[in-house]
């Protein structure tokens, strides 16, 4: 039944998808279908885990704290995600809540907070942003949730690093090629990008940076960025240049 109408209602589960399958709801799911979209038994709701496809489901019963889906049919077949990590140093809650959203719209598949000598935020609350990631995933219909990762201090995701994935660095310094000329040659490789704090990175941090082969700095223009918009401006401007926007959105008639 893929391509089939899809429903209006869609929600993120960890469960196994597939046909005649029952799907168990939590707390918030069966109120956000109860109260907020006034659901009732027989509604449809389309349902995604990152590993099965889309399937179409239909209430079968909603309650304060609990619901149960039943699955009928497959919608859409699992595609492969983007392989795109973005490590940012945290912010405050509003413009790290709006950054995550932000992210994974554009297609971020993994989501890393990394604490530097500047960062503001010292306490990130990734039960939040998990739950910001997946909710931004179902309204803008893709397939996959990102991961949001524990915090981890720069030294030590460094010292970690795969060095099969190139890591560009937003360097407000103006000693990076600006991104579309940094991105000439490695769009098939691995990447990910790395945005600093408000405050920008410690001289030390920018040594300690320069000294890892498998990072690029780049230029994001000549004028000086607040953190989250940094981010976002990266992942355009890597959307535009060697992203998914050529490609033809799914269907979208609903039930």
């Amino acid at each position: 039944m893929t391509g089939a109408l899809r429903p209006k209602l869609r929600l993120f589960t960890s469960a196994a998808l597939s046909e005649g399958g029952v799907v168990d709801l939590d707390k918030d799911q069966a109120h956000y279908l109860r109260n907020v979209m006034r659901a009732g038994p027989g509604e449809a709701v389309a349902l995604f885990n990152g590993r099965d496809g889309e399937w179409r489901a239909e209430v079968d019963g909603l309650s304060k704290s609990s619901g149960l889906l039943r699955v009928t049919s497959r919608l859409r077949v699992q595609e492969p995600g983007s392989d795109l990590w973005l490590l940012f140093a945290p912010l405050k809650k509003d413009p790290v809540d709006w950054l995550v959203e932000k992210a994974t719209e554009l297609g971020v598949s993994v989501l890393w907070p990394v604490i530097t000598r500047h960062t503001v935020a010292q306490r990130v609350n990734i039960e939040r942003l998990t739950a910001h990631a997946r909710e931004a995933a179902e309204q803008c219909e893709r397939l996959t949730a990102p991961e949001v990762r524990e915090p981890v201090a720069l030294e030590k995701a460094l010292a970690a690093w795969p060095k099969e994935r190139l890591l560009f660095h937003a360097d407000e310094s103006g000693k990076g090629a600006p991104i579309a000329q940094a991105l000439t040659g490695r769009k098939e490789a691995p990447h990910a990008f790395l945005i600093g704090p408000e405050g920008g990175f410690a001289p030390a941090e920018l040594d300690l940076l320069a000294q890892c082969a498998f990072v690029v700095p780049i230029g994001l223009g000549p004028r000086l960025l607040r953190a989250e918009t940094a981010a976002l401006a990266a992942l355009s401007c890597r959307q535009a240049l060697c992203g998914a926007w050529d490609d033809r959105p799914p269907p979208r008639p609903h039930l």
